[in-house]
């Protein structure tokens, strides 16, 4: 049960082709098997319990750049397309970003199929490569994810527009998506999935595989003509499949599997579990219709239920790593909060300042064991209540900021003139004394004798 078995005339050609694409086999198998179920759909039911579904499989292919995601859809395509005819090419659509859209997009193909010879037709292949990008506007739809929820029913979609009401009472949508390890944690949460929006598509990581010798290699040619006659038949009328009894008991286990599995796994794990019954007697449903029969035998569901474990396990393995990647931040106590709200005002902190910020009332804080409350008859009126811690484990205040000084507070600083004069050297050079200026004789002077 741990490997899985490529089944039926799908199986046989995605072996046949494999060896000639450089992508995991079982991303071509799952793209085949969604675009076998998307042209089967309208026609093909599954009962079980009482209840009857459509046999719809909805898919996504999870890898990183190169993984061959792309590669995995075009050698599905090659397999697929000689089988169903035109559907691939007038059916399938993309760019679904909400659920009006959804809508109107059945609406529109219903109203246009209704008087055509096969008559109304409101199947759908919903096909988004880069389906990162969708996710990240269709956040803005509420009423995106509950759409799809009811098409995986086949429950009736409705829409109101300018021009009327528009309603498809039995929708028969698959979607198969590719995305990334890391948008898949990032988009695809576990609030979406718990509520059902999206652990209803199943998740295929891609293994890495060797590279081709010769890149010039085409794709070989398929026998399709028992997947032809298959879909002839199944699309022919109404087919509803059922278990057979040599698989009643196989179907009990798969059903205490997924109940077991689910209950030892955290919730944003386990959400991804609780379908596993559902999906697959979906798969073993479209099994059976490739070869033409309305019984779901052992072999049927046993190679149903290998693809849908290996997709449990894919799920498991994406979701574990992003839930180990989170720490989990711890929410305060009301006493840690209380002591420091308390704290922060140094030790004294008066009602205004401590219960609207902690959440709780005065009796709430008073039965706290270290607070201690009294009445602050300092001021006027009323007196105030404030509170304090009664024991000695609080943080010290920190240290005040020292005060800044400003020209005025600072000591006039007496500074020497001296300091900036050259210092005198011990042994200074003698100067010359300045010689004395020699007095003009009297005689040389003719005007004394005047005086």
């Amino acid at each position: 049960m741990n490997e899985i078995t490529l089944y039926g005339p799908i199986g046989q050609a995605v072996q046949e082709v494999s060896p000639y694409v450089e992508c995991d086999p079982i991303g071509v198998y799952v793209a085949a098997l969604s675009m076998w179920s998307a042209a089967i759909g309208q026609k093909v039911t599954v009962s079980s319990r009482g209840n009857s579904r459509p046999a719809l499989v909805w898919s996504a292919l999870v890898g990183g750049t190169g993984k061959g995601k792309g590669t995995a859809l075009r050698a599905a395509q090659h397999i697929v397309r000689p089988a169903i005819g035109r559907f691939l090419e007038v059916n399938t659509t993309s760019g679904i970003t909400s659920g009006a859209s959804l809508v109107n997009y059945l609406a529109e193909q219903a109203e246009a199929t209704e008087e055509t010879e096969a008559g109304r037709d409101v199947r759908a292949l919903v096909v988004e490569e880069e389906w990162s990008e969708v996710l990240r506007r269709v956040r803005r739809d509420p009423s995106f994810t509950a759409k799809l929820r009811s098409a995986w029913d086949g429950a009736p979609i409705r829409n109101t527009t300018k021009e009327g009401a528009q309603a498809v009472e039995d929708p028969a949508v698959v979607m198969h998506t590719h995305i990334t390890p890391s948008d898949w944690t990032k988009y695809v949460g576990a609030t979406e999935a718990a509520g059902g929006s999206y652990n209803r598509i199943m998740p295929f990581t891609l293994r890495s595989v060797p590279m081709l010798d010769d890149d010039s290699a085409t794709l070989p040619e398929v026998d399709g003509w028992d997947l032809a006659d298959a879909y002839a038949w199944a699309t022919a009328r109404n087919r509803v499949t059922h278990l057979a009894e040599d698989a009643q008991q196989l179907w009990k286990t798969i059903r205490r599997y997924a109940r077991i599995i689910s209950e030892t796994l955290p919730e944003s794990q386990a959400v991804y579990v609780e379908r596993t019954a559902e999906q697959t007697i979906r798969v073993a449903a479209c099994l059976a219709a490739s070869e033409q029969s309305e019984t779901i035998t052992h072999a049927r569901l046993s190679a149903a239920f290998s693809l849908v474990r290996h997709s449990v396990r894919c799920a498991v393995e994406i979701t574990g790593g992003a839930e180990s990647a989170k720490p989990v931040r711890r929410v305060p106590t009301l006493a840690e909060k209380v002591r420091a709200r308390i704290e922060m005002h140094g030790g004294r902190a008066r009602s205004s300042d401590l219960l609207p910020f902690v959440g709780a009332t005065a009796e709430q804080v008073k039965a706290l064991p270290g607070v201690r409350v009294i009445l602050d008859r300092s001021g006027l009126g009323r007196p105030a209540t404030v509170y304090t811690l009664t024991d000695d484990t609080s943080r010290p205040a920190p240290p005040s900021r020292p005060r800044t000084r400003h020209d005025h507070d600072r000591p006039a600083t007496v500074v020497r003139i001296d300091t900036y004069r050259p210092a005198r050297p011990a042994n200074p050079t003698p100067v010359p004394a300045p010689s004395v200026r020699p007095q003009p004789s009297a005689t040389a002077n003719p005007f004394l004798s005047l005086l």
